[in-house]
């Protein structure tokens, strides 16, 4: 209960996994199981017997039984208790010095595509009224193609326009923008935070698919438009990646003297 608080206190969220094993000194000593021995033995000898085997039971052998030999049992439960915390307590702090300083690498990676996000988002921007013009223009000819000349020439540009106004990516552009400066917002407050990082990931990556299908099939600037849509989705993908599948792993050791030999702690966090 002890090790649970401390790991509670120190580490805010993940998976650890604590392995404690006793390497004895040669001094310490070897015990013979007798009654593991004996029991062998005894078996051995009833088998030769009940099938006319004349045979001897190998010493080797048995004492490559499990649990035939072992060490002295006469380890001192408050000496390992305190070495063992007190040497876990010093790797769980160097853990989360690792971890800020990986957490610095990953900050700064996010923020730069971040950066490129917004590069893309300014360049679909630029392109968006001349998509918009090319959109009416190609409607309208359809339009008047299908209805003949007697149609109201009017009336068509109004159903255009609205046609247009339908394909207009200037909320998803809008939204696109606000979700980055929330991200980046995040960014700067630090904590446990990778949850939200990654909702806003999926928001991001939802916008951009809007973006793509309100422009596809249109040629000219909208192929621009194409281009830099993809390079949103691929940078908003490799930040998924990072906030997602970003796993540390760290093996610290170590050693304690205890009554009865060194003592080897191994802390892995995952």
């Amino acid at each position: 209960m002890k090790l649970r608080r401390l790991l509670k206190e120190k580490l805010a969220r993940g998976h650890v996994e604590i392995t404690l094993s006793v390497d004895r000194n040669e001094g310490d000593g070897f015990r013979l199981n007798r009654e593991l021995v004996s029991g062998y033995i005894q078996a051995f000898r009833a088998a030769s017997t009940e099938f006319g085997l004349m045979a001897d039971p190998d010493l080797n052998v048995v004492l490559r039984l499990p649990g035939a030999m072992g060490g002295n049992n006469n380890l001192n439960q408050g000496e390992l208790e305190a070495a063992v915390m007190a040497q876990i307590e010093q790797g769980l702090t160097s853990l989360n010095q690792m971890r800020d300083e990986e957490g610095r690498g990953i900050d700064k990676e996010l923020r730069e595509r971040m950066a490129n996000l917004l590069k893309a988002r300014q360049g679909v921007e630029q392109h968006r009224h001349t998509v918009l013009r090319t959109y009416a223009d190609k409607l309208a000819a359809r339009i008047q193609e299908l209805i003949g000349a007697q149609a109201d020439k009017e009336r068509i540009l109004q159903e255009a326009a609205l046609l247009v106004d339908r394909s207009d990516i200037q909320e998803e552009l809008v939204r696109l923008n606000t979700h980055v400066k929330h991200f980046l917002g995040l960014l700067d407050e630090g904590g446990e935070i990778g949850k939200k990082l990654d909702f806003l990931l999926q928001e991001m990556n939802r916008e951009s698919n809007t973006l793509l299908s309100k422009t596809s099939g249109l040629a000219g600037d909208a192929l621009k438009i194409t281009e830099m849509g993809l390079l949103m989705k691929a940078e908003i993908e490799k930040c998924r990646e990072q906030v997602q599948n970003y796993r540390m792993s760290i093996v610290y050791i170590i050693s304690a003297p205890s009554g009865s030999g060194e003592i080897d702690a191994c802390l892995r966090k995952f």
